[in-house]
């Protein structure tokens, strides 16, 4: 008998180590690349930490309706978000700081990806070049004005006011117009007087790839992210550099307040943010590295928005800037755009 009982608590020993070594962490992203992540994060930090990553994906107002949702009892312990939709959550208590000294990494981050939204409330991993992409064969590209004038009347797709690239179209062909920064009543009205010469104002890059590819769109404002869907097409696309610049953005990293599983989360923000790990997520082509140490080929780095040159000449808009206006902009553009 007491030999069955200490094989029992043996055996229930065993278990209990077994279920402490299956800790879950379920984290928010995007639906962008997720087998890729599966082979160069997820399966990885799986392995190592002996846990379980229990990944969320949908569009950003599902995902951010989901942890406001749920804030008194959080089922997301770790997101990664637009540094403007990651300042909303912010302001509305539903994140917790980020104990930076937790991060090995940290020091080596670009100076715009520590702290992109103040108070510690989040940590950027990637940055993105927002440019136009064209058909080189039948039209040049020289400034952002060129997606509103006559050479490509009928032939152009612009992105949707509620989408990533929506504000920051807005904002380059703003400075194009020579607007005062921030202010964009002017230039949505621009985009109406010229509403029925687009072709779509697209919500996907996937949408936008598909029809540019038909031949029935031939320029664009994109995300970096998404050239490698252009650049692997048999017709010719180019990436423009407009003389007014790059636009940019940052993605971030943010912790939910009181989610109770935040030691796990840093784990992953840590490994996440390494030299090694950045390294291989960008040699993957699936985002670009705000790892200052990141070293890649001039093949792979063609793909990827990389170097403190490219950086730093990016035409970013300020988070606060999109919350503040961003409102107002759906608003005249439901009136003026799309009636």
């Amino acid at each position: 008998m007491t030999k069955y009982i200490s094989i029992l608590a043996l055996s229930t020993a065993l278990t209990a180590t077994g279920a402490a070594a299956q800790e879950k962490l379920t984290i928010s992203v995007y639906s962008f690349a997720q087998d890729a992540y599966k082979e160069v994060l997820y399966d990885p930090f799986e392995e190592m930490c002996g846990c379980e990553l229990v990944i969320e994906t949908g569009n950003s107002v599902e995902r951010m309706a989901k942890i406001e949702a749920n804030a008194a009892d959080p089922v997301i312990d770790m997101a990664v978000i637009s540094s403007h939709d990651a300042l909303s959550l912010a302001r509305k208590n539903l994140l917790q700081p980020i104990d930076t000294s937790r991060l090995q990494s940290f020091d080596k981050l670009y100076t715009a990806a520590q702290d992109p939204i103040g108070d510690n409330m989040a940590v950027g991993y990637t940055f993105y070049a927002s440019s136009i992409v064209y058909r080189s064969d039948l039209v040049s590209i020289e400034s952002w004005n060129d997606l509103l004038g006559e050479k490509l009347a009928d032939n152009v797709a612009l992105p949707n006011i509620t989408g990533t690239q929506g504000p920051l179209t807005l904002m380059m062909l703003n400075k194009a117009e020579g607007g005062k920064p921030g202010e964009f009543a002017g230039t949505i009205s621009a985009i109406g007087k010229h509403a029925d010469d687009i072709v779509t104002f697209y919500s996907r890059s996937s949408e936008l790839a598909q029809l540019m590819n038909q031949e029935e769109v031939i320029a664009a404002p994109v995300g970096r992210f998404a050239w490698s869907r252009f650049k692997s097409s048999p017709l010719p696309f180019a990436w423009a550099e407009p003389k007014e610049g790059q636009a940019g953005g940052m993605n971030v990293m943010i912790m939910t307040a009181n989610n109770g599983n935040e030691d796990l989360a840093y784990k992953l923000m840590d490994y996440w943010l390494s030299t090694e790990v950045q390294t291989r997520i960008a040699e993957a082509l699936i985002d670009s590295p705000a790892n200052t140490e990141v070293k890649v080929s001039d093949e792979v780095a063609e793909n990827l928005t990389y170097g403190a040159e490219l950086i730093n000449s990016l035409n970013i808009l300020d988070p606060s800037v999109i919350i503040a206006n961003r409102d107002a902009w759906v608003e005249q553009w439901n009136n003026e755009v799309i009636r």
